[in-house]
């Protein structure tokens, strides 16, 4: 899959397939630098509840996640407890799965008692080196050294629901790898 030309002629990655919700993600997040605790944990728990289920999927529910999750504020979800588990499986407009819900509180723990915090040590895998821009789909890779790597750590620091495809996806929708292929109108240098 190469590049597709929406209804409004603007050339993007093939997998941006024109609905809505994808062009304005396309268009206005992914690959962009997103810096600062809260919102990398949120992309570390909206990954880990899209495990299994389509990218759209969660995108369609990311507000409601927000609300759910007060923001996806470390600190607020940290704090959650038995209660709040209760709620949230409760809560319509989420993925409402006991152990990526427990999961994400239980990662959130561990990014309030962080040292250094999320954003340094995530950061700390992006490549120093820029590959060539793929021309297609099948040029991106589903994990790299770095996205293990990353998921390793995370791991043996007691994070769950993270694996090297997963971090890889989160490199790519916070801008630590730019994955848009030739030819679209994000690709600023091919």
């Amino acid at each position: 899959m190469q590049i597709s030309t929406g209804p409004d002629g603007v050339p993007r990655c093939g997998w941006c397939t024109g609905t809505p919700v994808y062009v304005a993600y396309h268009d206005d997040e992914w690959g962009r630098p997103v810096h600062g605790d809260a919102p990398l944990f949120e992309h570390l728990a909206l990954e880990a509840f899209q495990a299994g289920l389509s990218w759209s999927t969660i995108l369609h529910k990311r507000d409601a996640f927000r609300s759910a999750f007060a923001g996806f504020d470390p600190e607020t979800v940290a704090g959650y407890g038995d209660a709040d588990v209760d709620r949230l499986l409760a809560t319509d407009g989420i993925v409402r799965n006991r152990a990526k819900i427990e999961a994400t509180i239980d990662n959130a723990r561990l990014v309030v008692a962080l040292a250094g915090g999320l954003d340094a040590l995530l950061w700390s895998y992006a490549p120093d080196t820029v590959r060539p821009r793929p021309r297609s789909t099948s040029e991106v890779p589903a994990s790299t050294p770095e996205s293990t790597a990353m998921a390793r750590e995370l791991k043996r620091r007691g994070f769950r629901f993270i694996g090297p495809v997963g971090a890889y996806a989160m490199m790519q929708s916070t801008g630590m790898v730019d994955d848009h292929l030739v030819g679209c109108h994000l690709a600023v240098d091919g």
